[in-house]
This record gives C-alpha cells, sequence and structure tokens, in this order.
C-alpha cells in the first residue's frame, strides 16, 4: 500500500471552519476596537478645538473666537503661518479645519458678538454604529460632554 501526500478534502474543510469560527470571533472585537478608537480621537479632537480657540482669542482679542473651524488651521499651506492671521491661525491640522476627521464630523458654530463671546463644536459620527457611537459636544466653557445617541448637546452628560 502506498503512503499519500497531501490532505485529504475533509482534512481542508476541518481547517476552513476553524478559520471561519476565528474569524466569526474576531471581526466584532476588530469593529469594537475601531469605534473605540475613533471615539477616542473624537475627544481629543474637541479638546484640541476648544484649547485653539482659547489661544487664538487670545492672540486676537479684538476678535474674541473665530468665526470657523477653516479659521484654526493653517489655509492649505504651511506658508500661510508666518505670521498666523484671522483666517490662518495655524492651531489645528487641516484634516480636523476640514470638518471630518476619523470617521467623525465636526460642527462649529461662532456665537456672535465684538469680540465673540463663545462657540460650539458638536462631533458625530458619519456612520450611526459604524464609525462611532457616541457623539461630543463642547462650548467656551471647556466641557466636554458625551451622549450615546450620536448626537450630543448642552444638556448631554459631561465625560
Amino acid at each position: 500500500m502506498k503512503k499519500q501526500k497531501g490532505f485529504s478534502l475533509i482534512e481542508l474543510l476541518i481547517v476552513v471552519a476553524i478559520i471561519l469560527i476565528i474569524a466569526a470571533i474576531a471581526i466584532p472585537n476588530l469593529l469594537r476596537a475601531r469605534i473605540s478608537a475613533n471615539e477616542s480621537s473624537a475627544v481629543g479632537s474637541v479638546r484640541t478645538i476648544n484649547t485653539s480657540e482659547v489661544s487664538y482669542a487670545t492672540s486676537f482679542p479684538q476678535v474674541g473666537f473665530s468665526a470657523t473651524l477653516a479659521a484654526l488651521g493653517d489655509g492649505g499651506s504651511a506658508a500661510n503661518c508666518t505670521p498666523p492671521t484671522l483666517t490662518s491661525a495655524c492651531l489645528i491640522d487641516s484634516t480636523l479645519a476640514g470638518k471630518t476627521k476619523s470617521g467623525y464630523t465636526f460642527v462649529y458654530t461662532q456665537i456672535n458678538g465684538t469680540p465673540s463671546v463663545g462657540y460650539t463644536v458638536t462631533a458625530s459620527p458619519q456612520v450611526q454604529n459604524q464609525s462611532g457611537v457616541r457623539g461630543f459636544f463642547s462650548d467656551q466653557s471647556g466641557v466636554i460632554r458625551a451622549d450615546g445617541t450620536g448626537t450630543a448637546t448642552a444638556a448631554s452628560t459631561p465625560l
């Protein structure tokens, strides 16, 4: 009797089944990890916006807080940063100034006045339960608030 070389069909099917079971366990954990990373990035970005707004208001006291989120960025070129201006303060990266980052959309609203006395910023998942679960809100107080529905407001629970 000759010895066979290679694997039988049954052995290959068993290996494929084991791989599929491992993938079925690992993929949901991977998605949860990505959501958690996106949420952490969104909180960090809101914190960065808060810090940048304080710097902006200090640098331009006649204006107060910035008119737009883009005004905190570099206007598309680092050459615009020498010296910083009202429309190109170079305090945040161009990705965040573009209002989207790590699966979140950022909405910035200036509270009008001369000088501007406040602002609000919200971070909402681009795709609820896929890019993130919680939404975040902050204003000139610097308190970051979160809501599990994806849309946070001033009435949401502080982090």
